[in-house]
């Protein structure tokens, strides 16, 4: 025990000795050996090189210094290890292509020792060796990040974080294209499925569309643009979700009579309160997603001169009914179309009553995801003498003999009739339609359950009506989860009522939808499509045969065959087109194989 109170008390400090002299003797490092080492060190040297004395003495210092940094292992460095590292720096500055080259360039008179010297000087230290800063000139630890001084040399961590400040900001890499034919065919079919897709190149409107698109920040202004590219613009700019109270003002000047908005999420109350303060002479209002279209904004329209013509507001589901019938009331006289989408319960059967006596010169109603609207509400619609265009959409069950005494008060000039998800519509509404329209264009009934084959063959053969340009009778089929492709009653769009709708209206049909229609055969399909393309159907640019489980790539090339100016075919559910050769500037959709998507064939529809 004394002992080691002695060994301890021998290594306390005492006197000027230092913390370093005291750490060494902790490791058993003697730094009287040391200096004895050095001296050793300085006379081989002396014996060897015959060194100068004030080399020597230098030489000593320098010794010296080394081993006052010496810490728990002590690593002795003779001058010939010293020289051979030296060499090996010196043969591999030779071995590098910058030698050689600068070795190349050089003038006869520069020396060997001149370029190593240079080269040494631009070598720097590497990373995990010391360096002193070139700004500070503080020494410090060198990394793989240290930032380099602009005058040569390497900056310490708090001196490099003080250039970065001064640096002007780096550019943002830019995003790499889709990778290789993959993401260019998805979005071409994402395009196609929007119904955006064009064949060939972009036309230079476009282009600059897109372009003032991706810098609307910096527009200011859209000039006198013609009201269609300013339509587009909108269109673009709403599909980007870039339409907000800042972008607003460039669709809002005080010469124009139409604003159309087609994604009004981000727009508030006071915006649309905006667009009737700055816009004096609207006529035409088109609001997409209007959720802030509330009844302080109605009440703001409603103490406005401005007469409205057309009003098309999709999602305002916080306007009051009474609000409406305050709006029809004063507002109705001048308003000629009336387009209501997604207002839930405050736009009912009330409102359609109040139709006929405030708005005497309507001529298109469409209303649509409506749940107070009723068979009620739909008596009223007889009323509507001047009424062209008719799209009811509604969630409630309306009987049949409804729209029956609707078609028989003002069918004789209706241009479009559109009844969607009514199951429960029967014939008596096609023999309606075939006995009192005679000017319709547009004809749309759609998940009828009822209707027969029969039923459509009626309704096409001698009609007095002229031809339809669009038709739509989807999912007009018999539904039967026990026995799904039996069809006795032939409910639905069969092969009878395909043959009579393509005889009645196939010279002048523009878009045509039987989507779903499974029980039309294969027989009706090369009936109507013939293989040898001796009927033509000339305005036929847009058909859906999707689901339709009997189409094969004969009928599909025969569809070609026969639709010279068909611009898109889809086939989705259409399992037996696998190989169809498709003609070129043709868009083919939906065909079940790898390739998912035929954009443009190879093929001459005439081969």
């Amino acid at each position: 025990m004394s002992r080691q109170q002695s060994n301890r008390a021998g290594r306390q400090i005492r006197g000027p000795q230092s913390a370093l002299t005291d750490f060494l003797a902790s490791h058993n490092i003697s730094a009287n050996q040391i200096r004895l080492d050095a001296d050793a060190r300085r006379r081989a040297a002396e014996e060897e090189n015959g060194a100068s004395p004030s080399d020597q003495q230098q030489a000593a210092e320098d010794e010296v210094g080394e081993s006052s940094t010496v810490t728990t292992s002590v690593t002795v460095t003779t001058w010939t290890s010293r020289r051979e590292k030296d060499q090996k720096v010196i043969d591999e500055i030779k071995a590098s292509k910058t030698y050689q080259k600068r070795k190349r360039n050089a003038d006869e008179d520069d020396g060997d020792d001149d370029l190593l010297d240079t080269l040494r000087r631009e070598r720097g230290p590497l990373p995990g060796q010391m360096d002193n800063c070139a700004n500070c000139g503080k020494r410090f630890t060198v990394t793989a990040y240290s930032r380099n001084h602009p005058d040569g040399g390497l900056l310490c961590g708090p001196c490099g974080k003080e250039m970065d400040k001064d640096a002007p900001p780096k550019k943002k890499p830019a995003k790499r294209a889709a990778a290789g034919p993959v993401g260019r065919r998805r979005q071409i079919q994402s395009k196609i499925l929007d119904g955006t897709f064009q064949l060939g190149a972009k036309s230079l409107m476009t282009l600059c569309i897109e372009t003032l698109a991706k810098n609307i920040d910096l527009a200011e202004d859209l000039g006198d643009l013609p009201q269609q590219v300013i339509d587009k613009i909108a269109r673009k700019l709403s599909k980007h979700r870039l339409l907000n109270s800042t972008t607003l003002s460039l669709f809002l000047q005080p010469t124009t009579d139409e604003v159309c908005i087609y994604d009004g999420a981000k727009l508030s109350a006071d915006d649309y309160i905006r667009i009737f303060q700055t816009v004096p002479g609207l006529k035409k209002l088109k609001a997409r997603n209007a959720i802030h279209f509330k009844d302080e904004v109605m009440d703001f329209l409603i103490s406005r001169k401005t007469e409205l013509e057309d009003l098309y507001l999709h999602g305002s589901n916080l306007i009051d009914e009474e609000k409406w019938l305050e709006f029809l009331g004063k507002k109705g006289k001048s308003l000629q179309s009336l387009r209501v989408y997604w207002t839930d319960k405050h736009f009912g059967d009330s409102a359609l009553e109040a139709l006929p006596s405030s708005c005497p010169s309507l001529a298109r109603l469409k209303a649509c995801h409506n749940q107070k609207i009723t068979g009620e509400g739909i008596k009223h619609l007889a009323q509507l003498k001047h009424l062209k265009h008719l799209s009811i959409d509604l969630r409630n069950h309306v009987h049949s003999d409804v729209y029956v005494n609707v078609l028989s008060s003002i069918g004789q000039n209706l241009e479009t009739f559109s009844i969607t998800r009514e199951i429960n519509l029967d014939n008596t509404v096609l023999d309606a339609i075939h006995n009192h329209c005679r000017s319709l264009q547009k004809l749309r009934i759609t998940d009828s359950e009822v209707m027969t084959d029969e039923d459509f063959a009626r309704l096409f053969t001698n009609w007095e009506n002229k031809c339809l340009q669009f038709v739509d009778l989807q999912k007009c089929r018999q539904v039967d989860s026990a026995n799904p492709r039996q069809n006795p009653d032939n409910i639905g769009l069969c092969d009878k009522g395909f043959k009579a709708l393509m005889a009645h209206s196939g010279r002048k049909i523009e878009h045509l939808n039987v989507h779903g229609c499974r029980h039309i055969s294969a027989k009706a399909f090369e009936v109507v499509f013939p293989a040898d393309g001796k009927k033509v159907y000339p305005e036929l640019k847009k058909l859906e045969i999707s689901f339709c489980e009997e189409v094969t790539d004969f009928i599909v090339g025969s569809i070609f065959k026969c639709c010279p100016n068909i611009h898109e075919l889809n086939v989705f559910g259409c399992m037996n087109v696998k190989s169809v050769r498709v003609p070129k500037g043709k868009i083919l959709v939906g065909v079940p194989n790898a390739l998912g998507m035929v954009i443009e064939g190879i093929d001459d529809i005439e081969e």
